[in-house]
């Protein structure tokens, strides 16, 4: 096949202890999935799951002992974090049920939905979609994705968020409102899911603003953490 321009490098993640990459399809985020979370940003109650996507590209790649550089984003004075729990599809499907759902993940990373807060917040005001404060580039950094095999039970891992070495979020995966296989379920009703998509599960409470100089460290238990620098 021709093209008329070079196409793009494959956006891929790095793997736990193999030379092998995982090649990235889309990036689904589930939204408000932790109850303490929904509260700050205004919400209670278990609402029926909502979905945005980041486009792949949006893929900052954290390796294992360095630090990602991620430039502060144009057009925000309020960069936030909010620290999550990815998913790494292996096996494609549509209408999975939850008791099948695990059967369709490859692996597990640490990941950063990063948020130019007061760009979505205006757009909400506006009734607009919010895609300019989510999908922006480097706003996905991930860390290395560990295989099941090697993840343990990561339905009961923390989950947490340093800045400058300062908690900020603490939390454990068994708070998701919406736990991981019914989240699968619920996104390949609507979407059919293929091997290389990742999801990004929800961000627990202490979500906040960064600045340039600030230095990220998150973890999950089991999984390969990650560190990410904002740089002017």
């Amino acid at each position: 096949m021709r093209f008329v321009f070079t196409p793009p490098v494959q956006a891929c993640v790095p793997v736990v202890g193999q030379s092998d990459s995982f090649p990235v399809h889309r990036i689904y985020c589930v939204g408000r999935n932790y109850a303490e979370h929904a509260k700050e940003m205004g919400f209670t109650g278990r609402e029926a799951p909502f979905f945005f996507m980041k486009p792949a590209d949006a893929v900052l790649v954290c390796e294992e002992g360095a630090t990602a550089a991620m430039p502060y984003p144009s057009l925000t004075s309020n960069l936030h974090h909010e620290i999550e729990l990815v998913v790494a599809i292996g096996k494609g499907g549509k209408n999975i049920p939850a008791a099948q759902a695990m059967e369709h993940i490859w692996g597990y990373a640490v990941g950063l939905d990063m948020t130019r807060r007061d760009l979505q917040g205006e757009m909400k005001k506006q009734g607009r979609p919010w895609c300019i404060g989510k999908a922006f580039e480097h706003s996905a950094p991930i860390s290395a994705i560990t295989p099941v095999a090697q993840a343990g039970d990561v339905a009961q891992a923390e989950i947490w968020l340093q800045v400058n070495g300062q908690d900020r979020q603490r939390s454990h995966i068994n708070q998701l409102i919406w736990n991981i296989a019914e989240t699968i379920e619920h996104i390949s009703q609507a979407w059919e899911l293929q091997p290389g998509d990742l999801i990004m599960t929800g961000t627990p409470e202490g979500v906040g603003a960064v600045q340039a100089g600030d230095v990220l460290q998150g973890g999950i238990t089991g999984l390969a953490p990650l560190r990410v620098a904002i740089m002017a």
